[in-house]
């Protein structure tokens, strides 16, 4: 950095400590003139696309103004200066010196600097996570929706009504203070649940002024197709009560007429609980506000809603939704959490009629790697974490998420609830 170059943050150097190699001094030679050189970084034939982040043409240029850089074949080793260098390559850069000196195409704004991804994202999360953040905007449409989402249709095909999409995939675009379904998205996959759709943070011009916006995946096969409102499985708070304790489908049982039943697995609803307790989201299990005090803001209390406590099991639940291939397992949707909630106003209403809690996600919230998993998770996701104001700002995010996950520990014991293997 003392040298005079200018280089972008996303090009990832490793320092490797090795000796000065020394020129050789022939008597009675004149000692030729260094002539500057541009970077040109060659790869060995046959090579495949790289990946990762890459040093653009022209800023190769200016670092050649400076200190030359030198790169060895094969080894991809630069000196600048008297201090060498290892390049990490990146997304853009094709096999071939050549194709380095071309224009770029743009950088995605799913940043992955090693050589894969996280484990618990699979390569499809990372393929939707790219197609959400980065593809161009075909069409634009209305959703049926009290929150004011609307329907990007992406490139890739013919722009369609909302709520189809036909051949075209599609994103739920909402509005900024919606942002926490990103964070929901990787808290999900890394608990081992899941259960929600992609998400990320994008800059949309077509509202609040290009502010970061969440987008979902548009999923055609949820039932119903609004992906935003509805449920499939129509339920109180007192037959779902009653659902629990029949403990519905599992270990293979096939419940009976009177049971009461859905068709969803017993399973679900402890992996629901866990979710929404640790973002609090009480628009799911908790629509009328009765295991906390809400604030005036909340839709609850705009509604009017939370005078009808006084019954609860008239209460309706709400955003219960399956796919229609798939009704034995919940897709959890419209994942709004609440990090301001206090901890003395925790609704634990939420975990009522909870016996047992999945095992995977239990052993993440005891590992003591929840918070190095959240920061390496979010980070690939460059819009979303800028508009949370950088590292320190997720920081407290996860401050919160901890807080509770012990919380939520303290609970399981001193009810005796069991921690279970839940991959029926």
């Amino acid at each position: 950095q003392d040298n005079g170059t200018t280089l972008k943050p996303n090009v990832v150097y490793i320092t490797l400590r090795s000796k000065r190699s020394k020129p050789a001094n022939i008597r009675g030679t004149v000692k030729p003139k260094r002539r500057k050189k541009y970077a040109v970084a060659s790869a060995a034939p046959g090579q495949k696309t790289l990946v990762g982040p890459s040093l653009q043409p022209q800023e190769a240029a200016r670092a050649a103004d400076g200190a030359v850089p030198r790169y060895a074949q094969g080894g991809n080793l630069a000196k600048v200066g008297e201090r060498p260098w290892r390049l990490v390559w990146g997304p853009g850069v094709r096999a071939g010196g050549s194709d380095f000196l071309q224009p770029k195409a743009k950088e995605s704004n799913i940043r992955i600097y090693s050589e894969s991804a996280p484990s618990w994202l699979s390569k499809d999360d990372i393929q939707n996570m790219r197609l959400l953040a980065d593809s161009a905007v075909a069409g634009l449409g209305p959703v049926s929706s009290e929150s004011g989402a609307r329907l990007l249709v992406l490139e890739g095909g013919l722009p369609g009504p909302a709520p189809s999409c036909g051949p075209s995939p599609c994103g739920l675009l909402k509005p900024p203070l919606d942002m926490s379904e990103v964070f929901a998205f990787h808290l999900d996959r890394i608990l081992g649940l899941n259960r929600t759709l992609p998400s990320v943070s994008r800059k949309s011009e077509f509202i609040q002024d290009g502010r970061p916006c969440p987008i979902i995946l548009w999923d055609a096969s949820l039932s119903p197709a609004s992906n935003d409102t509805h449920s499939s499985v129509k339920l109180t708070w007192g037959t779902y009560q009653q659902v629990l304790r029949q403990k519905c489908w599992q270990n293979g049982r096939v419940p009976k007429p009177e049971w009461g039943c859905t068709e969803v697995h017993h399973h679900e609803w402890s992996k629901v609980a866990l979710f929404d307790f640790l973002l609090q989201i009480y628009n799911r299990l908790d629509t009328n506000c009765c295991g906390f005090r809400p604030r005036k803001e909340d839709a609850c209390v705009q509604k009017g809603l939370r005078p009808k406590c006084n019954d609860q099991n008239s209460v309706a639940l709400s955003h219960i939704v399956q796919r229609k291939h798939d009704p034995r397992h919940l897709v959890f949707i419209n994942n709004k959490a609440f990090f301001d909630r206090s901890e003395d106003n925790l609704n634990f209403k939420l975990l009522e009629g909870i016996k047992e809690f999945p095992e995977s996600a239990v052993s993440v919230l005891k590992s003591q790697h929840l918070r190095q998993k959240l920061l390496q998770s979010l980070f690939l996701d460059k819009v979303y974490w800028e508009s949370q104001g950088g590292r320190q700002g997720i920081e407290k995010l996860i401050d919160v998420i901890e807080q509770r996950a012990k919380i939520l520990i303290t609970y399981i014991n001193a009810h005796g609830a069991k921690v279970l293997p839940m991959k029926e």
